[in-house]
């Protein structure tokens, strides 16, 4: 092995399911000399950190801070800390991360119900409680923006439908958080995990969770101890938000990307920021549908930050991203499970979310769909985008 001591990466615009890039202000926060993670000053740092999460989340809950690992680590937080082995846990399933929803929940020990949805669809309120009532559980789980499908699961009345049977709502909001809104309180969520590297524009590393006074009541009165040790929240929060008893080293430099990230999110206004994903979406979905991509998802139902289209006939799946890659330094997603080589998953999330890289893609993609023999015209896709965004300025 020719092993190099010095690395050069590679120059890429990260437009699949995440990682996306991460924001320039946020690499450079990065940079920043370390603290010792005891130190008063990164405390402070950290505290602040919490309060601009609650902000973005739309919160107030005092349990709210970032994990130190990604967002699978979130979902696996919450689903210990939560649940306990004699437990109901009701989960919605309509995509993969459904499915890793499923397999945590029932590693925990639980009595795990699954109620599925085909891929790309949503669950209607009336499904909801038809089996709440039916299941009885004493947790319910359904992930919000779905990336293997590219549905969004509306929130609105499921929070309540949960408290008015006795359940606790537990929501995925990992490709939502600094795309679309989530409205945590309003919405009655009590346990919402997430990521920093999608819509938060940071690097992979934290996952931002937080719980509702309901929630963290039931993980103060738990019968049993956590199944994990460092994932046990009691353990993490009197570190985080106790008395600073050591627990963990917290990754500083992530801490210190998190806090600029959110800081962004705030200085640019959280409709704002909906808003310009939504635009960007639309230029997109009008340039994909000039090339004759068709959304896997509902279209009622579709994500801003996470395009999953059916790949053309006659295209090669594998080798289209290879050469997008090679020649353009482009990286789109490939589909999981179900959609696995059907779809291509295509995002536009955090500071990835602007005309330059809708532009660049969509230019990228004409070029080898009319090598690979695709019959498209020249200059649809842009002039489709284009269209969108003259018509926004008007």
């Amino acid at each position: 092995m020719n092993l190099k001591l010095h690395w050069n990466t590679p120059n890429r615009l990260l437009l699949g399911p995440g990682p996306s890039d991460a924001h320039p202000r946020v690499l450079r926060a990065m940079a920043t000399p370390l603290l010792g993670h005891l130190d008063p000053a990164f405390l402070t740092l950290l505290n602040e950190t919490q309060e601009l999460l609650r902000q973005v989340l739309g919160t107030t809950n005092p349990l709210t801070l970032p994990i130190s690992a990604t967002g699978m680590a979130g979902m696996e937080t919450c689903l210990v800390n939560l649940a306990e082995k004699s437990e109901r846990i009701l989960i919605f399933r309509k995509g993969f991360f459904g499915s890793r929803m499923v397999e945590i929940a029932q590693r925990v020990g639980g009595e795990v119900v699954v109620i599925d949805a085909p891929w790309g669809e949503v669950f209607s309120l009336e499904t909801i409680e038809a089996a709440i009532v039916a299941h009885k559980p004493q947790i319910v789980g359904i992930v919000h923006a779905e990336n293997s499908t590219g549905a969004q699961q509306p929130l609105e009345g499921i929070g309540e439908l949960c408290h008015r049977y006795g359940a606790l709502l537990l929501v995925d909001a990992v490709t939502s958080l600094g795309c679309t809104p989530i409205n945590m309180d309003e919405n009655e969520i009590d346990a919402l995990y997430s990521c920093t590297q999608k819509g938060l524009g940071c690097p992979p590393g934290l996952s931002p969770v937080s719980f509702s006074p309901r929630a963290a009541e039931k993980i103060a009165k738990r019968t049993t101890k956590p199944q994990s040790w460092y994932f046990d929240l009691q353990l993490i929060n009197n570190y985080v938000a106790g008395d600073r008893l050591y627990h963990h080293t917290a990754p500083i430099s992530m801490i210190y990307a998190l806090r600029e990230g959110l800081a962004i999110v705030l200085e640019e206004g959280l409709e704002t920021r909906y808003q310009r994903h939504r635009l960007n979406h639309l230029a997109l979905k009008a340039g994909l549908t000039a090339l004759g991509c068709q959304y896997s998802a509902n279209p009622e139902h579709g994500l801003p930050q996470l395009n999953a289209v059916y790949i053309p006939a006659g295209v090669n799946d594998v080798e289209f991203r290879k050469q997008l890659l090679n020649y353009f330094g482009i990286e789109i997603g490939g589909g999981l499970g179900e959609f696995k080589g059907k779809v291509w998953r295509i995002g536009l999330m955090g500071y990835n979310s602007k005309p330059a890289a809708v532009y660049s893609l969509l230019n990228a993609m004409e070029v080898l769909l009319l090598n690979a023999g695709i019959s498209i015209i020249a200059g649809s896709a842009s002039a489709a985008a284009t269209k969108v965004y003259a018509e926004q300025m008007k």
